[in-house]
């Protein structure tokens, strides 16, 4: 490549991606699976991202290059609950350049990942990250850095701040999450350096494995929709795939990484399935859609009526996260419950250019369409009409898309 290569390790992931990708090895190694590449924003963007096409191609040309070294794969087997015989896969695996496509149709550009799951759900994370840094290398990165260090640093004075307030019976803890959407590789890292440095009692790890292992913190993350919508389309009867997704995650991973998505289909319909054995099996839940602060109090009651202490339990929010408003949540619920904030595009692209609001999501399992039914409205993602209805009905969800 003429260009520097956008991604040059393998981590250079979120960790949440290896941990779906062990219990998808074990348990479904056969699924076939479809992503599918989205901007949410295309009319926020300086030019059409089409243009970016053959910088994109080559940039995959490269990525298919690339295989896990040995100091990486002692890196993740050292991580308790990664097993060893999905480290002797990863240390076969390759992406294949023909389970991947990307073009341009106008404006638009589509990038699609086709094949056997456990060999294309991997795409997503550097997808994204190299679609973006490709973006944004054609602004002037000297400026972006200078505004980014001048808002970072406003950021780090305000929860310095939190110190004059009165203390409150849970900490206030800091998960950096925004490989998928950075502004650069280098920008993220030093962002990240520079939070761990500033707020060493706060900031507690970081998604990207690989600045996880070259920073010395600790990576961050459980599971994402996608593993949750595979089992949509894995042969269990629809409307109770979250309990078969939960229970395998509780068989593969037995006491670990216990902190649950919600929002696959919304909260309510979470809840109903979320009974006393998930309740206690699990550490705690994860919002990614919808008013956090409804849901917070709807997470709070539901242990309260299976008579759980909400001090043993986290909660963990994720979605498009602000200091300011991490801070409210906080200060909403930090004397009840544990509390966790993964901030993402906030911290590693918030540097005076609008960021893409784009999404590399899994749209079809083993032939059939899979979705989420958001407690956001615009997140919903999927191409079957027919299916949204079913799974609307199944679930008793009645919101539009």
């Amino acid at each position: 490549m003429d260009t520097p290569a956008v991604i040059t390790s393998l981590l250079e992931t979120d960790l949440y991606k290896f941990t779906m990708w062990q219990a998808l090895l074990h348990r479904h190694p056969a699924t076939q699976a479809e992503y599918r590449f989205v901007c949410r924003n295309p009319g926020d963007a300086v030019f059409p991202l089409s243009e970016l096409l053959p910088e994109v191609n080559a940039a995959l040309d490269h990525l298919c290059t690339l295989r896990f070294t040995e100091d990486e794969l002692a890196y993740l087997g050292g991580l308790r609950y990664i097993k060893s015989d999905f480290v002797d896969f990863l240390r076969l695996f390759q992406f294949q350049r023909a389970f991947i496509r990307a073009w341009a149709e106008g404006d638009t550009l589509h990038i699609e990942a086709r094949g056997p799951q456990v060999h294309v759900m991997g795409f997503e994370i550097p997808v994204l990250a190299l679609v973006n840094e490709l973006y944004f290398r054609r602004f002037d990165a000297a400026a972006a850095h200078a505004e980014g260090r001048r808002r970072l640093a406003l950021k780090i004075d305000q929860i310095h701040a939190l110190a004059d307030e009165p203390a409150r019976r849970h900490p206030f803890e800091l998960f950096e999450f925004g490989v998928r959407r950075r502004f650069s590789g280098a920008w993220q890292r030093e962002a990240t350096a520079t939070l761990q440095r500033e707020l060493p009692g706060v900031m507690k790890g970081t998604s990207n494995v690989h600045l996880a292992r070259t920073l010395g913190l600790t990576p961050i993350g459980t599971m994402a929709h996608e593993y949750l919508q595979t089992y949509q389309a894995l042969g269990v009867r629809l409307r109770d795939f979250q309990k078969a997704a939960l229970e395998d995650w509780v068989q593969e991973y037995r006491g670990d990484l216990g902190i649950a998505l919600t929002d696959v289909v919304g909260m309510d319909a979470f809840l109903a399935d979320f009974d006393l054995y998930f309740a206690k099996l699990f550490d705690g839940l994860r919002h990614d859609s919808g008013d956090p602060f409804v849901w917070g109090e709807k997470a709070l009651a539901h242990y309260a009526k299976l008579k759980i202490d909400p001090h043993t339990r986290r909660l963990v929010f994720s979605d498009g996260l602000t200091v300011d408003k991490a801070l409210a949540l906080y200060r909403h619920f930090a004397d009840r419950v544990q509390l966790g904030f993964g901030i993402g595009t906030q911290l590693s692209n918030d540097v005076g250019l609008q960021p893409l609001n784009i999404v590399m999501k899994l749209v079809r399992a083993n032939g059939q369409p899979v979705a989420k039914l958001s407690d956001s409205p615009g997140k919903t993602m999927c191409e079957d009409e027919t299916f949204l209805a079913y799974l609307r009905q199944v679930f008793g969800v009645g919101q539009s898309v």
